[in-house]
């Protein structure tokens, strides 16, 4: 899959996809920017989130259990490196079920949403590179 990446002006930034859905970014008002959408970091973390809660609807709709009141939390931990520099230390995610969800299935779902994809991306690290082309 080829994402195209826009410049927007000021300190927003674009991602196009090819079904034609776009994610927009924009800079904090401290960074810089006009806060008018999140920062691409907050979309890396949000994106977590969002892929773990996937597959708790997933789990859910597969066993007919209703998913209102069901919601996740997450929580990114940093810390400081030995070169002072701030970094992403652990992500606590938390399953909010309602009081009458199944206990049968409370231990389950908690495994559903480890499958998230992301997070497994994560955990295995792809190569990266970066090159220049000229148009």
């Amino acid at each position: 899959m080829t994402i195209e990446i826009t410049l927007d002006g000021n300190k927003r930034v674009s991602a196009h996809y090819p079904d034609g859905l776009s994610l927009a970014t924009d800079q904090s008002v401290e960074d810089g920017g006009e806060g008018a959408a999140p920062s691409p970091y907050a979309c890396f973390l949000g994106a977590i989130g969002t892929c773990a809660g996937v597959y708790v609807m997933e789990f859910c709709r597969a066993r007919r259990i209703p998913t209102e009141g069901v919601k996740l939390a997450q929580e990114a931990v940093f810390e400081t490196d030995e070169q002072g520099k701030r970094r992403l230390a652990a992500v606590n995610l938390t399953i909010k079920l309602p009081t009458d969800f199944p206990e049968k299935y409370r231990g389950a779902i908690v495994k559903a949403a480890g499958l998230c994809s992301v997070k497994k991306a994560i955990m295995t690290p792809p190569a990266f590179s970066i090159d220049y082309q000229l148009v």
